[in-house]
């Protein structure tokens, strides 16, 4: 990757809102997220980060502002716009989210087969040499999902994200309900993964050990608002009580003190 591709921004929010009724769940969202890069957002339960993510896919369309896909306006784009621009994503879903009446390899190969209009022969064998890239013999791709542990149904649900070799992948909680081993071999398999494609990504997660081996760049949203981002390194000296309160779990801090006062 060039140095000019790398500086290149990929992905760009600019005072994004968006409220459902008198709940403010977005209120200012100003990101950046450069080409080739890995953003990890980071913040509890309800602060918006999901609402975030489905705004940038075009799920739920903000109340004010811009969401620049390489430079392109996303917000109120026409539908062979979106599309277009839609083409360019992958994503791992919490859970997994596969299709329980689906073999494994039509699960990877679904976006091959219905987005991208690959024969079923071309889907299962691009399915197949994923899945070996994740670790999964070949073996795995006549099974169903539910034959599988949840780990082995993460594994594909991140064959099934890389499978169109997206230019940008999200990853939504990539780690829960797995264990620490297992957690950290997912880590590494979207690392690699990453780099192999080149791909920039965007991940929320409140798995601290997640976050730190996966991300470029931390960035933290609290009540709607991006109230920090920077390194891993720089997240590890900062003075920020709200950082400092999040990535050590502590009972004692500002956001308890704000969620009992509220």
């Amino acid at each position: 990757m060039s140095a000019a591709q790398e500086n290149k921004t990929k992905i760009e929010l600019i005072n994004v809102k968006k409220s459902f009724g008198k709940n403010h769940v977005l209120d200012g969202i100003d990101l950046k997220v450069d080409s080739g890069k890995s953003l990890v957002i980071i913040g509890g339960s309800g602060t918006g980060k999901s609402v975030m993510l489905k705004s940038i896919l075009g799920l739920i369309r903000p109340d004010e502002g811009s969401i620049m896909i390489d430079g392109r306006e996303t917000i109120g784009a026409d539908a062979t716009t979106r599309n277009e621009i839609m083409s360019k994503f992958g994503m791992l879903f919490q859970g997994a989210a596969l299709f329980d009446s689906l073999p494994v390899w039509e699960n990877v190969g679904f976006g091959l087969i219905h987005g991208k209009g690959k024969s079923r022969d071309e889907a299962r064998t691009i399915a197949i040499e994923k899945l070996k890239s994740v670790g999964l013999k070949e073996s795995v791709a006549d099974l169903f999902p539910a034959e599988l542990s949840g780990g082995m149904q993460k594994r594909v649900g991140l064959a099934r994200a890389v499978a169109g070799n997206p230019e940008i992948i999200f990853f939504d909680e990539p780690t829960t309900g797995l264990d620490p081993i297992m957690a950290d071999v997912i880590n590494d398999l979207i690392v690699e993964s990453v780099k192999g494609l080149g791909a920039t990504t965007l991940s929320i997660t409140h798995d601290m050990a997640s976050a730190r081996k996966i991300a470029d760049k931390i960035a933290m949203i609290y009540k709607g608002k991006i109230i920090w981002q920077g390194s891993v390194a720089e997240m590890d000296k900062t003075d920020n009580p709200y950082i400092r309160q999040f990535i050590n779990g502590s009972a004692e801090g500002p956001i308890t003190d704000e969620s009992i006062a509220a």
